[in-house]
C-alpha cells in the first residue's frame, strides 16, 4: 500500500510543477495573437549580471544585511541569457550590439546600422513604424550615441556623430529623447547646428520638460533633450537644473505624448551605466542602475493598465569592466576612486559607509573595457515567454514582435 501511495504522489507532484510553469507562461504570454500592442525594450548599457548583483548588494547593505534585496526589474517572471559577440570579435562594442538587437544582423565592431559589407540594415522599429506603430527612442546619453543611433542611423563608424544625426529625419519616428547631440556643429564645428537641420525637417527640438509641454500638442514629431551640446570643440556643456529630466521622467513624458490609442514601440537606454563601469566607479554605476530601474517601474505601471497587450523586456548590450563580487581583497583589482565619488550623488552615505559597502562585498574590477560574457534578460507581459532560456542578441527583434523564425 505504501508503494502505491508513493507512486501516486510522484505524478501528482510532476503535474503540479507543470501546472505552475503553465501558469507562469500564461501570465507572461497574453492572448493568441503573438504581437503586443505596446512594446517596451529597456537596455542597460554595460549592465551584466555582476553589475546587477552590485546594485542589489547595495540595496541589501543599506538594510544592514548581505543579500535578499532585489531591483524591480529582476522580479519580472521570465528570464534568460543573451550572447553578445559581434561579427568580427568575441567582445562586442555597443554599436555592433545595438545593430544586432535592433535589426537581427551581426556586424563588425564600430559599425552602426550596416552589415559587415557596409550595407544598411532594416530595424524592427522601421518595420513597426510602417505598420502603424508610434516609435519612441530615448537614452540617458546623447540621441546620436551608439544604442539609440542604431535604430535610425547607418554608418561605417559609430563616431561619425553628426552624420548619424543627419539620418534621423528619414526615420519619421515620433519621439526622441536624450542628452542632446554629440558634434552639435559637426566634428570641426563648422556645420549647421543639428537642431536647425532637424527642425527644418519637421522635428521640434525641446530642451527640458517645460519646453516639451509647451510644444507637445502642436507637433507630430518631437525631440526632448536634457540639455544642449553646443561647444564647438568638445560638443559638451554641463547640465542645468532647468532642463534635466531623469530617464523615468522622460519615459513618462513619452507615454503622455503617445497616449494609448495607437500601438507603440519604445526603446529606453540607461547609457551612463556603461560610462561609470568603464571608469570602474562603483557607486555612480549603482545609482545609474537604480535610475534605470525607476524607468522600468514606469513601464510596469502602464503594463498594469494593459496587461494583455503590453510586453516589457529588460536586457543589456554587453558587460563592462569585468566587475566581481568577491575580489578577495586582492589589490590587483582596480581600487574604488573615492575622490571621484565625492563629486557624485551620495544617496546619504558617507565616504566611510561607501568604503564599507565595497569592502564588505568584495567588489573589484578586472578591466576598463567590455567583456564577452553573456548578459541577462528579464521579461513580462504578452510574449515574454519567448525570452526564457539562452538566446542570441540577433534573436531579440523577432521575439519582440512574436516571430518564431527569421528576422
Amino acid at each position: 500500500m505504501k508503494k502505491f501511495v508513493n507512486a501516486a504522489i510522484r505524478p501528482t507532484a510532476a503535474l503540479l510543477m507543470a501546472a505552475c510553469m503553465s501558469a507562469v507562461l500564461a501570465g507572461c504570454s497574453g492572448k493568441e495573437d503573438p504581437r503586443p500592442k505596446y512594446i517596451f525594450y529597456f537596455l542597460g548599457d554595460g549592465m551584466g549580471n555582476s553589475q546587477i548583483a552590485a546594485a542589489e548588494s547595495y540595496l541589501s547593505y543599506k538594510q544592514g544585511k548581505f543579500g535578499g534585496e532585489q531591483l524591480f526589474f529582476t522580479t519580472l517572471p521570465c528570464t534568460g541569457f543573451v550572447s553578445t559577440y559581434s561579427a568580427d570579435h568575441q567582445v562586442t562594442c555597443s554599436s555592433a550590439a545595438a545593430t544586432a538587437f535592433s535589426s537581427g544582423v551581426k556586424t563588425n565592431n564600430g559599425y552602426i546600422g550596416v552589415d559587415p559589407d557596409g550595407r544598411p540594415v532594416r530595424t524592427v522599429s522601421m518595420d513597426l513604424h510602417d505598420e502603424g506603430y508610434k516609435i519612441g527612442i530615448m537614452s540617458s546619453v546623447a540621441v546620436n550615441h551608439a544604442t539609440p543611433g542604431a535604430y535610425y542611423g547607418h554608418n561605417l563608424s559609430r563616431r561619425n556623430y553628426y552624420e548619424i544625426s543627419m539620418d534621423l529625419p528619414a526615420s519619421g519616428y515620433e519621439f526622441f529623447g536624450g542628452l542632446g547631440f554629440l558634434e552639435f556643429y559637426g566634428k570641426a564645428g563648422d556645420k549647421e547646428s543639428t537642431s536647425a537641420v532637424l527642425e527644418r525637417a519637421g522635428y521640434k527640438v525641446c530642451y527640458g520638460e517645460k519646453e516639451f509641454r509647451d510644444n507637445m500638442d502642436d507637433c507630430g514629431h518631437i525631440i526632448l533633450c536634457q540639455d544642449r551640446y553646443r561647444d564647438k570643440s568638445t560638443g559638451d556643456i554641463p547640465l542645468t537644473d532647468s532642463t534635466y529630466v531623469t530617464l523615468a521622467e522622460m519615459l513618462k513624458l513619452n507615454l503622455e505624448y503617445f497616449g494609448d490609442d495607437k500601438p507603440f514601440f519604445i526603446m529606453c537606454e540607461g547609457g551612463e551605466i556603461d560610462s561609470y563601469a568603464h571608469a570602474n566607479e562603483v557607486m555612480p554605476m549603482v545609482q545609474a542602475i537604480l535610475r534605470f530601474d525607476d524607468a522600468v517601474k514606469v513601464a510596469y505601471d502602464f503594463y498594469l493598465k494593459h496587461p494583455d497587450e503590453t510586453l516589457i523586456v529588460v536586457t543589456a548590450d554587453h558587460e563592462t569592466g569585468g566587475i566581481t563580487i568577491g575580489a578577495g581583497f586582492d589589490q590587483s583589482y582596480a581600487p574604488q576612486k573615492w575622490d571621484v565619488l565625492e563629486s557624485r550623488r551620495t544617496d546619504g552615505m558617507t565616504a566611510e559607509e561607501k568604503r564599507g559597502f565595497e569592502w564588505e562585498n568584495g567588489i573589484g574590477w578586472t578591466t576598463g573595457g567590455h567583456t564577452g560574457a553573456p548578459v541577462p534578460v528579464f521579461a513580462t507581459g504578452k510574449g515574454a515567454e519567448r525570452f526564457i532560456g539562452r538566446i542570441d542578441n540577433t534573436d531579440i527583434p523577432s521575439k519582440l514582435v512574436g516571430k518564431t523564425s527569421g528576422k
